[in-house]
């Protein structure tokens, strides 16, 4: 996570990248890019507290068994970091809503990973619908990537589709690397020793 002014907006920015998330009760704007993983914006817009994260699962998870799986504790993590900081601010569970962005097919998986950024949008969707949390709009799937921009202050998310190769190299350079660390910890936590 880095901040950057951004001439256009005339604003500071915080820029998350995959694997990380960040809430505030300030009026800021938050940004990233995604690919095959999914920001989710989380707010709650009485105390004008907001958030987003940048998640990826790694591997398949079924939205029936998410709670029961090992992978699906990555996506839980990331909500649950994010809803527990605005509630830290003052934000209150029962009037948090959201919105997500992502899970487009940009980068490779094996076959043996199945349909990821499908998994990831279903995760997401189950997640906010077993929360109780009102999903108010999302731009997922397809074959692009995503710019998002948060107002952290008026819960207003621009999105700007990035269809180019060239504009979405280091989207996936980035995501390819968070995927390797994630998949990477799956196996050191599993006990299993790999050779190269």
């Amino acid at each position: 996570m880095y901040r950057t002014y951004h001439p256009k907006l005339n604003k500071t920015v915080i820029i998350l990248m995959p694997g990380e998330y960040y809430a505030t009760a300030n009026e800021e704007v938050i940004s990233t890019m995604v690919g095959s993983c999914i920001a989710t914006c989380i707010f709650d817009e009485e105390h004008k507290i907001g958030g987003m994260n940048h998640f990826m699962l790694p591997g398949v998870v079924s939205p029936q068994n998410m709670l029961l799986t090992e992978v699906g504790r990555y996506g839980m993590f990331a909500m649950e970091l994010l809803i527990g900081e605005l509630i830290k601010m003052g934000g209150n569970r029962k009037k948090i809503k959201a919105k997500i962005f992502g899970g487009g097919h940009v980068i490779k998986f094996r076959k043996s990973d199945g349909n990821v950024p499908q998994a990831n949008i279903d995760f997401a969707k189950k997640f906010l619908e077993l929360e109780g949390i009102p999903l108010l709009a999302e731009d997922v799937g397809g074959d692009n990537g995503r710019k998002i921009f948060f107002f952290t202050h008026t819960n207003k998310a621009l999105v700007k589709r990035i269809a180019s190769m060239e504009a979405m190299a280091p989207m996936q350079k980035a995501e390819e690397q968070y995927k390797s660390r994630v998949l990477r910890k799956r196996l050191d936590e599993s006990g299993l020793t790999l050779f190269e």
